[in-house]
C-alpha cells in the first residue's frame, strides 16, 4: 500500500528527533565564542576522517542513486554500478594529487582556486556558473527526485513533500558545517541500514517465489539464473545500452573524466575536506572510497530483482504509468512491500539520503557566495558575524528558489541517466581548467577563460550534430562526446597558452612539489585493497 502506518511514523519520528538533537548538541558542543566564517564554512580543524568520509557520501547520494540507479539497473543491470566502483578509485587519486594542492595553497572555495592561480575575471564568471547550476540544476532535480519519491510511498502531497524537505535540509544546514559534517554521520548509517534492509527483502522475495525460502543467497543464485544479461560491467557496441555505457570508456574515458571532475573539482564535495589537515583528509577520502564499494548492493541490486520479478509477471501495474514500462518504479514499487516499521526504516534512509545530499549542496552555495560574491564585491569590510549570517541568508534564499521551481522538472525520465549526461556537459572544460591549472604552470588566465565559456557550447554541438547533418555524423554515446570535448578543451587551452611568450607566462601558478603527494603507509594499504577489490569485481563481472 501507498502509505506509512503508525510503526513507520514512530521510525520516522525517532529519527528525525536524534538528528535534531544531534545536531543541536554538535552546535553547542563546538562552538566557539566568537563565529569565525571559516569554522562556520568549513568547520576548520574540527572534522574527524571518520566524519569526512561519512559526510563525503552523504552529500554525494540522494534520491538520483536510490531511485534513479535502481531505475538503470532493472533497465541495463549491474553495469551502472560503475558509477559507484570507478568513483572509489577516482577518490584514491584526488587524494594523492588533487587535495594536497588546495591544502598546501590554503584553498578554500573552487572559484578562490581559479582567482589565485588565473585572474578574478575567471573567478567570477566560474562562481555565478557554479551558483545557477547548484541552485537550479543540484538542488531542484535532489528536491524533485525526493518529493516524487516520497510523495510514491505515502500519503504525503508532493508539494507538501517538496516543503518538507526543504524546510528539514535549511534547519540542518544553518548550523554550518560541524553540524552538517557530524550529522551526516547519523545519516550514512541510516541510509545504508534502510539501504540493507530493502535489499534484504527484495532477495527474499525473490528466493521464496522460487521456492527457497528466506534464503538471500539462493535469491543470488538465482538472479544471476535469470538475468545473465544484467551481470556484465562492460558492454560491446552491439549491446543494447552501449551508448550509455561504452565498452572500456566506463573504466578509463569519459567515466574518468566524469569523475574527476566530480570528486576533484566540486565544491561540495571537496569543501568536507578543505578545513583538515592533509593526512585526515587523506584517511577521510579513503573511507569514503570503501563506503562507495558498497552503494551498488544498496541501490542496483534491488533494481535488477524487480526486473526479474517483473519478467515473472509481478508488479506489472505498480512498473508502468499509462500502459508505459518505467524503469524508474522499481525502488518505490519494492518499499511499499516492506512491512509496517520496516518500511519507516527505509522511508528515513531515504530521507536521510535526499536532506544530507541537499544540506551538502547549501553549504557549498553559502560558502561561494558569501566568500567569493558578497565578500569579494558588496562588503569587503565584512566581519565573520556578518559573513555567518550572509551565508545563513543565502541557504534560506536558494532554498526557497529551489523549491519553487522544482515542480517544473515534472518530465524528467530514467533521471540517473538524464543527469549524468548534462552534467557531463560541464564537466570536461572545468576538468581541463583546474587540471591544467594545477601541473602546468605556463596555462593563462586567457586560456582558462576559453575552456570555460566553451565547454557547454561544444558538447551541445557534439550531441546535436547527428540530428542537423540527418545521420551524416555518428550519434556518439555521451561519455566519448566528454571524451572529444575534454581533447578539444585541452589542445585550445595549451595553443592559446603557447600563443604568450614564456617570459610572459602567468606568473600565478600555485605551489606544487613532489613532497606533497606522499603519503602514509596505511593509507597505501588501504588504497590497494581497494583497488584489489575492484579487479576482482571487474574480473568476475567483465
Amino acid at each position: 500500500m501507498n502509505h506509512l502506518q503508525t510503526a513507520d511514523y514512530i521510525v520516522f519520528f525517532i529519527y528525525f528527533i536524534a538528528i535534531s538533537a544531534y545536531g543541536y548538541y554538535i552546535y553547542h558542543k563546538k562552538k566557539s565564542k566568537d563565529i569565525s566564517s571559516k569554522d562556520f564554512f568549513l568547520a576548520e580543524g574540527s572534522l574527524t576522517w571518520w566524519a569526512i568520509g561519512a559526510s563525503l557520501i552523504a552529500s554525494n547520494i540522494s534520491a538520483e542513486h536510490f531511485i534513479g540507479m535502481s531505475g538503470s539497473g532493472f533497465a541495463l543491470g549491474l553495469a551502472i554500478a560503475s558509477y559507484e566502483w570507478m568513483a572509489a578509485a577516482t577518490l584514491i587519486i584526488v587524494a594523492i594529487f588533487i587535495i594536497p594542492v588546495y591544502l598546501k595553497n590554503k584553498i578554500f572555495t573552487m572559484p578562490q582556486f581559479l582567482a589565485t592561480r588565473y585572474n578574478d575575471k575567471v573567478s567570477t564568471v566560474m562562481a555565478v556558473f557554479w551558483l545557477l547550476v547548484y541552485v537550479f540544476v543540484n538542488l531542484t532535480s535532489i528536491i524533485y527526485l525526493g518529493a516524487l519519491a516520497i510523495s510514491s510511498i505515502s500519503n504525503i502531497s508532493f508539494e507538501w513533500c517538496i516543503v518538507g524537505l526543504s524546510i528539514f535540509s535549511m534547519i540542518v544546514t544553518l548550523g554550518g558545517m560541524k553540524v552538517i559534517g557530524y550529522t551526516d554521520v547519523i545519516q550514512v548509517l541510516v541510509l545504508i541500514i534502510g539501504g540493507l534492509v530493502t535489499t534484504y527483502l527484495a532477495l527474499t522475495l525473490l528466493s521464496n517465489e522460487y521456492g527457497f525460502g528466506d534464503d538471500i543467497f539462493a535469491g543470488l543464485s538465482v538472479l544471476r539464473k535469470e538475468a545473465p544479461t544484467h551481470f556484465h560491467m562492460i558492454f560491446k557496441s552491439s549491446d543494447q545500452y552501449y551508448d550509455k555505457l561504452p565498452g572500456i570508456s566506463v573504466l578509463i574515458g569519459g567515466m574518468l573524466i566524469n569523475n574527476l571532475a566530480y570528486w576533484g573539482c566540486n565544491q561540495y564535495i571537496v569543501q568536507r575536506a578543505l578545513g583538515a589537515d592533509l593526512n585526515t583528509a587523506r584517511k577521510g577520502i579513503l573511507f569514503a572510497a570503501f563506503l562507495k564499494l558498497l552503494v551498488p548492493v544498496i541501490a542496483v541490486l534491488p533494481g535488477i530483482v524487480m526486473f526479474v520479478l517483473h519478467n515473472k509477471g509481478l508488479f506489472q501495474a505498480e512498473m508502468s504509468s499509462e500502459g508505459v514500462l518505467k524503469p524508474d518504479h522499481a525502488y518505490p514499487t519494492l518499499m511499499n512491500l516492506l512491512p509496517p516499521g520496516l518500511k519507516g526504516v527505509a522511508f528515513a534512509a531515504l530521507t536521510a539520503a535526499i536532506v544530507a545530499s541537499l544540506a551538502g549542496k547549501a553549504n557549498s552555495i553559502s560558502t561561494i557566495f558569501s566568500l567569493d560574491i558578497y565578500k569579494k564585491f558588496f562588503n569587503k569590510e565584512a566581519s565573520d558575524r556578518k559573513m555567518v549570517n550572509v551565508g545563513r541568508w543565502a541557504v534560506a534564499i536558494s532554498m526557497t528558489i529551489a523549491a519553487i521551481v522544482t515542480p517544473a522538472l515534472k518530465s524528467l525520465d530514467q533521471a540517473y541517466q538524464f543527469i549524468q549526461e548534462y552534467v557531463g556537459f560541464i564537466s570536461p572544460g572545468v576538468l581541463a581548467i583546474f587540471l591544467l591549472g594545477f601541473f602546468w604552470k605556463r596555462t593563462t588566465a586567457a586560456a582558462a577563460m576559453t575552456g570555460a565559456l566553451i565547454t557547454i557550447p561544444l558538447s551541445t554541438v557534439l550531441k546535436f550534430l547527428p540530428v542537423w547533418t540527418n545521420g551524416a555524423f555518428p550519434d556518439l554515446p555521451f561519455f566519448n562526446r566528454m571524451e572529444i570535448d575534454f581533447v578539444v578543451i585541452v589542445l585550445l587551452m595549451v595553443g592559446i597558452s603557447l600563443l604568450k611568450p614564456q617570459t610572459l607566462a602567468n606568473e600565478k601558478a600555485i605551489e606544487v612539489d613532489t613532497k606533497m603527494f606522499k603519503f602514509s603507509t596505511s593509507f597505501a594499504i588501504g588504497s590497494i585493497l581497494i583497488m584489489g577489490i575492484l579487479t576482482a569485481l571487474y574480473t568476475v563481472f567483465w
